[in-house]
């Protein structure tokens, strides 16, 4: 990677890492990616509504948008942008047309997260002046990363001889599980040959890729509202149905669920609150809970059984719960074909000494939302992690990625997609028989960014 490629990656990744903003609420986020988008020059770009259906949308935030929009109109964003981004309609569809070929999508997510980043000397960011400038939020996933792999594969395939269609989902929303469902609904979608998602690092150091991950949990993100009755705690206990306790066993039972045979299954409640003054007999509760399973039915088995303990815990009280599942993603796993794929192209890339064919995800992801329509009509798809060395686990103050492997996403994408469009279709696995693929061709130039397009500049 020559230094001004290289600096250009960097100081666009800092800029995403500047300004944070968590889902349904990336006003500013997507206002830059599309500058860069429009600089870049594609065939086709929508953006918010016209990219998905809003009905579409999940765990919709409730808070009042006006400050986020405020910042970003502060900070330069177009104000037709902001007008069309009304009421949190976020990310953008970016399309290239280029003749015959297959139609690949990529996805990338442009979320942060709600956490205040480390002020510490010690971390990164602080240290070379690009933390986050939002306070309480940031980017702890690497999503700025994600963006700026996105945006550098859209130019460089946009500046080569490609010839076929590109798709690049920049989804809001990752972190919520709100996003996926609407895109993957989207007519954008319609007849991908193959899809391609990607992550940074996930315990993956700088210079290993996994092609393919397998064994994503499918994931429920469950709202419940416990209502009861106040009353003096003292005086009148009696005469209460404290939704607080109603709560408390909730909780208690819901880790007592049993697992299921047939695989793994989670549950967790991650929030609570409930109660105004220690002599008050709660008359509100509230929770925020999950339940995960290996396979889409076993989420929905735990699903349900935590459905109906927050009810029954409610009934038993002398209290009623309101249960509102706000979110939720399938399991999809990647395919063969293209793991393979995708591992033989990361052996070719300066910088990359360590391929994993596959590896248990044991997260969730609503990228799965995609790759499930595109298996579903014939496609394929894959999830491949590009490893960076991180100081701290993902979603904590000090995370930070190794900036090199920045040019080793690029690659693998631009390398992968220039790959499906000369051996397309990509012949399937029948039978546990071994994909039979045709001499790998050259991977193109390594590391260009074009002259024009991606400007990095931040405004501060």
């Amino acid at each position: 990677m020559t230094e001004p490629i290289r600096d250009r990656l960097v100081s666009l990744r800092r800029s995403f890492h500047r300004h944070p903003e968590p889902a349904w609420r990336e006003f500013l986020t997507t206002a830059r990616l599309v500058d860069e988008i429009r600089a870049i020059g594609v065939d086709e770009l929508a953006v918010g509504p016209d990219a998905y259906d809003p009905a579409d949308r999940m765990a919709v935030t409730d808070d009042d948008l006006e400050p986020w929009i405020e910042r970003a109109r502060e900070r330069g964003a177009d104000e037709d942008l902001l007008e069309r981004m009304t009421g949190g309609n976020t990310g953008a569809v970016a399309v290239l047309e280029r003749g015959e070929g297959p139609t690949i999508g990529l996805r990338v997510d442009i979320d942060g997260l709600f956490i205040e980043e480390s002020t510490d000397s010690e971390h990164h960011p602080a240290d070379e002046g690009f933390r986050s400038k939002i306070d309480g939020t940031m980017h702890a996933c690497g999503h700025d990363a994600h963006m700026t792999w996105g945006l550098a594969v859209l130019e460089r395939i946009a500046e080569s001889d490609f010839s076929g269609r590109l798709v690049v989902f920049f989804q809001p929303a990752e972190e919520t599980g709100g996003g996926g469902c609407p895109m993957a609904k989207s007519e954008f979608a319609d007849n991908l040959d193959y899809l391609l998602a990607i992550h940074v690092g996930l315990d993956h150091p700088t210079g290993e890729v996994v092609a393919g991950i397998e064994k994503p949990l499918a994931m429920s993100h469950v709202d419940a509202t416990i209502t009861g009755t106040s009353a003096h705690a003292g005086k009148a206990p009696n005469e209460g149905a404290n939704a607080m306790h109603a709560m408390g066993a909730a909780i208690v039972n819901a880790y007592g669920i049993p697992r299921h045979s047939d695989g793994m299954t989670r549950v967790n409640i991650g929030k609570a609150e409930a109660g105004t003054a220690s002599n008050v007999i709660a008359e509100h509760a509230y929770m925020e809970a999950e339940a995960r399973g290996e396979t889409t039915a076993l989420m929905e088995f735990m699903e349900r059984r935590l459905e109906r303990t927050i009810k029954s815990a409610a009934k038993m009280h002398g209290c009623r719960a309101e249960v509102d599942v706000v979110s939720k993603s399938p399991r999809a796993d990647s395919d063969p074909e293209l793991q393979a794929l995708v591992s033989e192209i990361a052996n070719g890339v300066e910088g990359i000494d360590h391929v994993l064919p596959a590896a248990d995800f044991g997260a969730s992801e609503d990228a799965t939302f995609l790759m499930e329509r595109v298996q579903d009509e014939g496609g394929l798809a894959t999830y491949m992690i590009v490893g960076t060395d991180h100081p701290t686990s993902h979603h904590t103050p000090t995370f930070d990625v190794d900036e090199a492997s920045l040019q080793h996403g690029v690659d693998v994408l631009v390398g992968t997609i220039r790959e499906l469009e000369r051996r397309h279709p990509v012949p399937r696995v029948d039978d546990g028989a071994t994909v039979e693929h045709g001499e790998s061709g050259p991977l193109g130039e390594s590391g260009a960014l074009g002259e024009t397009g991606t400007r990095t500049e931040d405004d501060g």
